[in-house]
């Protein structure tokens, strides 16, 4: 159970930091309204609290190195899925390693 705990917090902290700097992005350079920007802020802030909420028992240098291969697959998603942009084979391996380096850094066991 905490590890799909874990998993979920991991998810939930790219999607808020994707999202955030996506609709911060739109604002300053696409043109969007102030309000996007203002949105995107506030999301990239609950994206600071999130991290703070895993389960497992790391320090903050591991939990965010982990969670930085776990933004690599994300953002390799969302730039497929919201920008239309697909991931080649290259991308899709870098992916796979950063998320195996991930998965060590912050499941493995340690004693």
């Amino acid at each position: 159970m905490q590890l799909v705990q874990s998993l979920l917090y991991f998810l939930l902290a790219g999607l808020c930091e994707i999202g955030g700097g996506y609709l911060v992005w739109q604002w300053l350079r696409e043109g969007r309204p102030f309000w996007w920007g203002v949105i995107g802020a506030l999301v990239l802030v609950f994206y600071g609290v999130v991290p703070t909420l895993q389960p497992v028992s790391a320090g903050f240098g591991r939990v965010y190195a982990a969670y930085g291969g776990v933004f690599i697959f994300l953002s390799l998603l969302w730039g497929w899925q919201i920008d239309k942009n697909p991931p080649d084979r290259y991308d899709l391996i870098g992916a796979a390693i950063a998320l195996a380096g991930a998965g060590v850094i912050i499941y493995w066991p340690r004693g």
